[in-house]
């Protein structure tokens, strides 16, 4: 076969492919349906094989688990200590989170919805020789109850807890027919993990927007045992509830730092309250400056 016609068909293919896909991804964002998750594996240096679920949501780009991602997490969540994700969508942030603590520690995955917990459960199965992570599926609010939970995709890839269903709007037009449920973090804690507390090493936040009411709730949880925290500055956020996302953390006698990604190597930047204007959306971590009361 000619070269020439060996390059149309392969341009051809390309473009099938890319229209395939795109097609996908528009569905997915109007049309509300189940999409499988496929288990993939990972040789890592110190861990060996690792296994994830990658859910097949158009939307979603598949994940991958590195060894450096599980060593910027080692940092803060030591092994055998207990650690928390907040906002922990399928998984992909709480299976290296729990890999960094290994098996003889906890890991708390808190997600509301119920289309990406279905994916962050199979994941809570997979490595039970190198990981111990316990699914939940409950929003982390103020004050316990029922609320609406809305996305701007029709996947439920994304989206948000509101209180009303005007306010669950700003989330997005699809909104789930049953509400989910919120609790007081601190308080379930106290009523269900309490032996772990004295060990809790790593809070991870990330729940649209809303990491400043989360961090707020959990007050006296962060005053007493003095964990890693890490949060997101949502893109969004105004100037001012930049301002006070930073001051609500550095009040707690905290010292945050800006970092370029979950990988072991990321550029690092302490940060002042001038600095959450100087990234649109970006992640950050605090660490204590004075140990926990239990220690």
């Amino acid at each position: 076969m000619p070269v020439r016609r060996i390059a149309i068909y392969l341009k051809l293919f390309i473009m099938f492919k890319y229209l395939k896909e795109s097609f996908a991804r528009k569905k997915a964002r109007r049309i509300t349906a189940k999409y499988p998750y496929e288990i993939d594996s990972f040789q890592l240096a110190k861990e060996g094989e690792v296994q994830f679920a990658n859910w097949k949501n158009p939307l979603i780009p598949p994940q991958t688990i590195t060894q450096s991602e599980i060593n910027f997490y080692r940092r803060f969540a030591t092994p055998g200590s207990f650690s928390i994700d907040v906002g922990a969508n399928i998984g992909d942030t709480t299976v290296p989170m729990a890999l960094a603590v290994g098996k003889d520690g906890l890991t708390l995955g808190f997600e509301p919805n119920p289309v990406t917990f279905e994916i962050l459960e199979a994941n809570a199965q997979l490595n039970k020789d190198k990981a111990n992570i316990v699914p939940l599926r409950y929003a982390i609010t103020e004050e316990e109850g029922e609320f609406f939970y809305s996305s701007s995709e029709a996947s439920f890839g994304n989206g948000g807890v509101s209180a009303t269903a005007s306010e669950a709007d700003t989330h997005g037009k699809f909104k789930l027919a049953e509400k989910v449920k919120g609790i007081n973090l601190t308080k379930y804690l106290n009523e269900n993990y309490k032996e772990y507390l004295p060990r809790l090493s790593l809070i991870k936040v990330d729940v649209e927007g809303y990491d400043k009411d989360v961090l707020r709730s959990i007050s006296s949880l962060i005053d007493e045992y003095k964990p890693t925290l890490i949060a997101e500055c949502f893109s969004e956020a105004k100037l001012d509830e930049r301002t006070e996302l930073y001051q609500l953390v550095a009040d707690h006698d905290y010292t945050l730092y800006y970092f370029e990604d979950f990988f072991e190597n990321a550029e690092i930047v302490q940060i002042s309250p001038p600095d959450m204007n100087r990234w649109k959306n970006f992640n950050f971590y605090a660490v204590p400056n004075s140990p926990s009361r239990k220690s």
